[in-house]
């Protein structure tokens, strides 16, 4: 009991100490308010500059550096659906430009093929042409020598009558030995 007695007493006394006092606040309590609250004044400056500032500063960069990657990655998709448009046109005039040429080629070749053809018949002409004038030239070399023959035969005959002193009878056999020998075909072309 002694030992309530005394607490009871400390309460007592320290309860006389608290009556002048605010809320019991005593000049140790505010002073030590201050200091901590320096203390923690001077932790987050420390804090601050130390670890958020950075933390900061890189999340900022990082940021920078996303929006860079963002605004390069929308700059280059840009650009790639623009080549995109640009070789699909590309592909869409080589396209005309390979159906241009061959339609030239097929037309060139249709030319060309006529221009041959015609030619060609051109040159057939000429070469019946003179196809035919080396006929006329034989035939007519032919009838010459038919002709020289014939006098030839003429003459032999002349001599064989007037050295024979021939009846018709001896000129009907010699004229158709004449004929059998030359051919009746010589005769009637």
């Amino acid at each position: 009991m002694n030992g309530l007695m005394a607490h009871l007493a400390f309460l007592a006394t320290e309860e006389e100490e608290l009556s002048g006092k605010i809320f019991g606040l005593d000049l140790q309590i505010v002073f030590d308010a201050l200091i901590l609250a320096l203390a923690v004044f001077f932790l987050f400056f420390l804090l601050s500059y130390f670890v958020f500032n950075p933390a900061r500063d890189f999340l900022r960069k990082r940021q920078e550096r996303i929006e860079s990657d963002l605004a390069t990655a929308a700059e280059e998709k840009r650009e790639a659906m623009e080549f995109k448009a640009e070789y699909d046109a590309r592909l869409k005039d080589a396209d005309a430009e390979v159906d241009r040429i061959l339609n030239e080629g097929k037309r060139k070749a249709k030319r060309r093929e006529g221009e041959i053809i015609e030619a060609a018949n051109a040159e057939s002409a000429r070469i019946m042409e003179r196809t035919q004038r080396e006929i006329e030239l034989e035939k007519s070399k032919v009838r010459d020598d038919m002709k020289k023959e014939m006098i030839t035969v003429a003459t032999e005959m002349a001599g064989r009558f007037v050295s024979d002193s021939m009846t018709a009878e001896k000129q009907e056999q010699l004229l158709d030995s004449v004929l059998k020998e030359m051919g009746e075909s010589t005769w009637q072309g």
